[in-house]
């Protein structure tokens, strides 16, 4: 059977082709790629560097494809937008191979001795697309909006520990405010210094993939006002010239970038599409050269023998969260019921080809304090399962269990509920796009929602979608709300040496593990599709994930289909 008809049989509802993408019908005219793929061959050959020409990137309308606004602290979708966002602002620090901490739109930084200050550098000589000069001022401006009511408004949290105006007289417990008087200092016209009220040696880390690391053109905000998250300005390697919300987003080359050279591509075209099938065939066809995140096994083997797949360490296992807050995962019982009942090795090698691993805790091997056994992790149990089912009355409750609109979370999902099933466990499954699943967080003050599968960790547990996002009693997207384990995961974070660092993460895993406070599934990162020809970091050599997948750096991604 050819390969595209044997693919295509995989799952009827792939539209193929041109069909599949999910396009708005004002999508931007100006999309455009120089060549087509080459599908022979596997690997990915030595490719000359080549400036210039076009590429489209492919992402997924169930999670990177999908975006309303890129207004930093207005811009939910966090991490998922990361390609769109970085590409149009850069960063103040990238996450680079192994590791490293490469200086970008700042150059350097120091802690005070106590750890309670950073200080920042910034690159001179560097303007907005719109003429506006990058300087500490400009990073003030975004951070008291990040920081501030704007991004309080939103439901985002400061990733660093400062100190805060009082809450107003009977506001909830935990209530965000704007931060206090002096916590952000502008001490020279390219140095900008954060004051901590506790350590923080997470400090840089916690910039990769956050809101604070994209800087908005001060001038571009005041005049765009509402709209600026439509028509966003800022010092990165791309400008925008499209944007149609949750279809297409072209950006073109920034002549005034202040690395010499770059970008190498004059334009990106990111375009929504529908799944991994509808990629493939995309990228087959011509339409696309890069889909990033692909996680449906039998495309993945099918684009090996095509395309160049770069797999790269995963630092976000899958977890299933439980919320705490609301019956019947109040009671601890229940929820070791669902430790117990639980065998993700399965679920691995069915949906995954075993690609991954296993593990018991909220680090990847991609990332620092990886720790893939827990001491005193409940495995599975059938037989300990039933008897607490029973114990618990779970047998006669409908479990509430969702996840992202994306299909392997779906089957992941799909799996779960087969095997809790078969323990006499009662299950509804729901799924939504990514603004519909923040929504179902929120709902209520956070009490509607029962269980939702979902990844949990980053490069360093104490950024992004890290730890705390999932764990911590003051996070929106958490069930969990234990003083005892806040502190742990913020002596976690506060150390500037590692070895401390991993130790207090090690006591916290332990102790969500002791609390049955959620159980985690397997470390996998979609990898990244691209045709033969295009060359770049996280696309054709491994760089490391920050959460869940890796960050771009476009700036030096080319294309060259000559070598193809």
């Amino acid at each position: 059977m050819p390969v595209r008809s044997r693919l295509l049989s995989v799952r009827t509802a792939c539209l193929g082709g041109a069909a599949a993408l999910v396009l708005a019908a004002a999508a931007c005219s100006s999309s455009a790629s120089s060549g087509t793929s080459s599908p022979t061959g596997s690997a990915q050959a030595s490719v000359p560097v080549k400036a210039g020409g076009s590429i489209t990137v492919l992402e997924s309308s169930g999670y990177s494809g999908a975006w309303t606004t890129l207004d930093p602290p207005n811009n939910k979708e966090g991490a998922a937008t990361q390609d769109f966002m970085t590409a149009i602002y850069g960063q103040l620090f990238e996450l680079g191979t192994g590791g490293k901490i490469v200086p970008d739109l700042a150059t350097s930084y120091t802690f005070s001795p106590d750890g309670k200050a950073l200080t920042i550098n910034l690159r001179q000589g560097v303007k907005f697309t719109d003429g506006t000069p990058f300087n500490a001022q400009a990073v003030y401006a975004n951070w008291m909006r990040d920081l501030g009511t704007t991004g309080i408004k939103n439901g985002f949290t400061s990733p660093w520990p400062i100190a805060e105006l009082p809450a107003p007289k009977g506001s909830a417990p935990g209530t965000a405010e704007p931060p206090a008087a002096g916590v952000v200092q502008v001490t020279g016209p390219y140095t900008i210094v954060l004051h901590f009220a506790a350590p923080d040696g997470a400090a840089i880390d916690q910039l990769f993939d956050n809101i604070e690391t994209w800087i908005a053109s001060p001038t571009a905000l005041q005049k765009e006002g509402a709209s600026f998250g439509q028509n966003p300005v800022g010092a990165g390697p791309f400008v925008v010239a499209c944007n149609v919300p949750n279809s297409e987003l072209v950006v073109k080359k920034n002549p005034g970038y202040w690395q010499s050279g770059y970008p190498l591509l004059n334009q990106i075209t990111f375009k929504t599409v529908g799944s991994d099938e509808a990629a493939y065939e995309a990228l087959l066809s011509g339409q696309g050269q890069v889909y990033e995140n692909m996680s449906t096994n039998q495309v993945i083997t099918e684009s090996q023998a095509h395309f160049t797949v770069e797999n790269n360490l995963g630092t976000s296992p899958y977890d299933l969260q439980l919320n705490t807050a609301v019956p019947p995962f109040n009671n601890p019982k229940a929820r070791e019921a669902i430790y117990a009942a639980t065998n993700f090795a399965p679920i691995l090698q069915h949906l995954f080809g075993g690609r991954g691993q296993t593990t018991e805790g909220f680090t990847g091997p991609g990332g620092i304090c990886y720790e893939q056994t827990v001491p005193g992790y409940q495995g599975y149990d059938p037989a300990l399962a039933k008897q607490l089912i029973a114990q618990t009355g779970l047998n006669k409750v409908t479990i509430q269990l969702g996840t992202i609109s994306l299909q392997t979370a779906q089957d992941s999902m799909q799996a779960l509920a087969t095997e809790w099933e078969a323990l006499g466990l009662h299950v509804k499954q729901s799924a939504w796009p990514l603004s519909g699943l923040i929504a179902a967080f929120e709902a209520n003050s956070g009490k509607s929602w029962q269980a939702m599968v979902q990844t949990a960790g980053a490069y360093d547990p104490a950024t992004g979608v890290g730890v705390a996002f999932r764990f911590n009693s003051h996070s929106p997207f958490s069930g969990v709300h234990d003083p005892t384990l806040d502190n742990l995961l913020s002596e976690a974070a506060g150390s500037t040496n590692l070895s401390t660092r991993c130790g207090f993460y090690n006591q916290a895993a332990s102790y969500i593990a002791k609390n049955y406070y959620g159980p985690f599934f397997f470390n996998f990162s979609p990898p990244n599709v691209s045709v033969h020809g295009v060359s770049g970091p996280g696309l054709t050599t491994p760089l490391a994930s920050v959460a869940v997948v890796p960050t771009i750096p476009w700036e030096d991604v080319y294309y060259n289909p000559s070598s193809s």
